[in-house]
């Protein structure tokens, strides 16, 4: 579904667009694999093409508060949060760069009344101000009656992020109030790159004898909990809690959510069908309902829509007139 996305203008043309989404699924595809560092630098990358690569390290933030706690449960001397906390400084390094770049050559050696509002400021951020004072960029700005042609363009890119975030929220409202931490033990030994310390403790290879060993002392820890984790277990087994519904999307779809609020209370809306467009969240939700017997008149309508925001993308972008 991806290369044939409603974006799909904006991937085949000379445009940021296709680097940052490379980078960033590249991130994911090594941090999910377990080589954390290597997609540091991938999301570090994202950042570079993109200043939205900066949200990639919310995937970090996740990933080292659970592995965080993972390891005060089990006494375990891991330094993950200072981990945590420079590799987050690594993917946040393109866009401080960038902001240091434009303070040395705008306001550095000027005198006080000839600097420019943002320099004056306490965290000096140029991209900031140009959107905040040429684009009009800001909390509620951009609710206009003028804009609604805006919020209607955007408005199916949206509607299907809103669905997706409802529908596991609904599904698993467990894991929204735990941001995770009621997943079951099976459920995190099968996405243990975002749950788990393996990585950390085990680097190169994980052998069958240390799962053994750590779920046993995981049943031991937990042996006043066994009725819980068994009907937690049986309940994640279920196609309820399966597929898209798994813990597994759990991050990926608190960063869509995150991502969506700030398109459409913040952000030019009409932007929302690019800005999203590179979320794996958005196409697995898509894809669940194709696949689904229960949406058959999804599939239809999803794909409509794709085919038809990719020709109207590219008549419109290829005339320089507004599309997203």
């Amino acid at each position: 579904m991806f290369c044939f996305n409603p974006a799909s203008i904006f991937y085949s043309s000379i445009y940021s667009e296709s680097l940052y989404a490379l980078f960033s699924i590249g991130g994911l595809y090594h941090l999910l694999s377990g080589a954390s560092n290597v997609a540091v630098l991938w999301f570090a990358l994202s950042g570079c093409a993109r200043s939205n690569g900066i949200l990639n390290a919310g995937y970090i933030c996740f990933q080292t508060m659970h592995r965080a706690y993972e390891a005060f449960y089990l006494k375990k001397r891991v330094c993950v949060l200072v981990t945590g906390f420079l590799r987050c400084v690594c993917i946040c390094l393109p866009f401080v760069a960038f902001q240091a770049y434009g303070y040395y050559n705008i306001c550095h050696g000027h005198k006080l009344d000839e600097l420019r509002p943002w320099c004056k400021g306490k965290v000096p951020l140029l991209y900031n101000f140009i959107q905040s004072h040429y684009w009009g960029v800001g909390f509620l700005r951009y609710f206009q009656f003028k804009q609604l042609p805006n919020f209607l363009l955007a408005s199916p890119i949206l509607s299907l992020a809103v669905c997706s975030v409802v529908s596991y929220m609904k599904t698993r409202p467990e894991l929204f109030i735990s941001l995770g931490f009621q997943a079951t033990e099976k459920e995190k030994s099968s996405s243990a790159r975002l749950y788990s310390l393996k990585d950390e403790l085990e680097p190169d290879v994980i052998t069958s004898s240390n799962i053994g060993i750590r779920d046993l002392r995981h049943r031991k820890l937990n042996k006043k909990k066994d009725v819980t984790i068994t009907s937690a277990a049986a309940k994640s087994n279920s196609p309820e809690t399966s597929g898209y519904f798994s813990a597994d999307v759990f991050p990926f779809v608190v960063h869509l959510g995150l991502m969506t609020a700030t398109a459409f209370f913040i952000m030019h809306v009409q932007v929302a069908t690019r800005f999203l467009s590179a979320s794996p969240s958005l196409y697995w939700f898509a894809s669940h309902l194709i696949a689904s017997p229960r949406h058959r008149k999804w599939e239809y309508l999803i794909w409509s829509y794709c085919a038809a925001y990719i020709l109207l993308g590219t008549l419109l972008f290829s005339n320089f007139y507004p599309f997203t």
